[in-house]
């Protein structure tokens, strides 16, 4: 008997336009009775979920991580098991599942791979797969257009950073962590619920999105140029061994500031400080490769 999935595609994301009619065909051939649906408002995406929740097995989203982070509440409601087709820029919520970029091969992941429970990190009611941050990736997400996304294709982020950092200024905050408050001047706070971020930026070393945890990080320059100096260690998440960065972890955090800052939840500014950060474990179920998921 065929597998029924709804299928849900971002014909704007980077690839969403020559992946479509290849990953209908691939699914098809390997036996996936679909139904598909489509929309310009990603906001959606949870509704149409919930629709569809006695009709389907599983949910197939093709887009990036901000049209799998738009999906977050309707998966988490219905319980319906994910596959990823990865047709945005920077895919990172597939890098840290290991889902390979190329569609068919992530077409057969999604008809022969194993479920993983993974965990989903929440701030002020909006979930996050990968990362919500504050500062310097919020002035990066805000000058990041569909443009040079579709120039420079992963890439963008590093490039639109370079424009951006010297135009960086530290913000006071204050971070609330088991109890005990710790202020700080920073650039940038970044909370993790995942592996990779921005492009292929690792939050810590050893972070999974299955370790039950949240990963906090505050890049605490005297000059914004300084984060030049820090990105090859923030590529392999070894950005707490470095002086000007404050690394934490927990399971509730708060972050407060003098006047409300905008945050970036994968990509996407969806909510403002004061933030409360939750760590919720093994929310929904992904379809995933089946040797283990990356480890560090």
């Amino acid at each position: 008997m065929n597998r029924r999935a709804l299928l849900l595609l971002n014909r704007h994301a980077r690839r969403g336009k020559e992946g479509l009619s290849e990953a209908v065909a691939k699914l098809q051939e390997l036996g996936f009775d679909l139904q598909e649906e489509s929309t310009q408002k990603p906001q959606q995406l949870p509704e149409i979920i919930r629709r569809y929740c006695d009709r389907v097995d599983l949910v197939i989203i093709g887009g990036g991580d901000g049209t799998l982070n738009a999906a977050a509440e309707g998966l988490i409601d219905t319980q319906l098991p994910l596959g990823i087709l990865p047709l945005g820029t920077a895919n990172d919520l597939a890098r840290t599942l290991s889902v390979p970029v190329s569609l068919p091969e992530a077409c057969e992941v999604i008809a022969t791979g194993q479920e993983q429970r993974i965990d989903l990190g929440w701030v002020n009611g909006k979930h996050f797969f990968n990362v919500a941050s504050l500062g310097l990736s919020v002035q990066i997400t805000q000058q990041l257009t569909k443009e040079i996304k579709q120039r420079w294709g992963v890439f963008a982020y590093a490039v639109t950073a370079i424009q951006v950092v010297g135009r960086s200024r530290p913000f006071l905050a204050e971070i609330r962590l088991n109890d005990e408050s710790i202020q700080v001047r920073t650039v940038q706070i970044a909370v993790g619920n995942g592996r990779y971020y921005g492009g292929g930026m690792t939050v810590a070393d050893d972070a999974s999105i299955d370790d039950q945890r949240l990963d906090l990080y505050s890049l605490e320059v005297q000059n914004a140029w300084q984060i030049v100096r820090l990105l090859p260690a923030m590529l392999k998440g070894k950005q707490a061994e470095w002086s000007e960065v404050r690394s934490l972890q927990g399971r509730e955090i708060e972050v407060s500031t003098l006047k409300p800052l905008p945050i970036n939840t994968d990509g996407e500014i969806t909510t403002y400080t004061p933030a409360k950060f939750r760590l919720i474990p093994e929310a929904i179920s992904v379809l995933v490769p089946q040797s283990p998921l990356r480890t560090p």
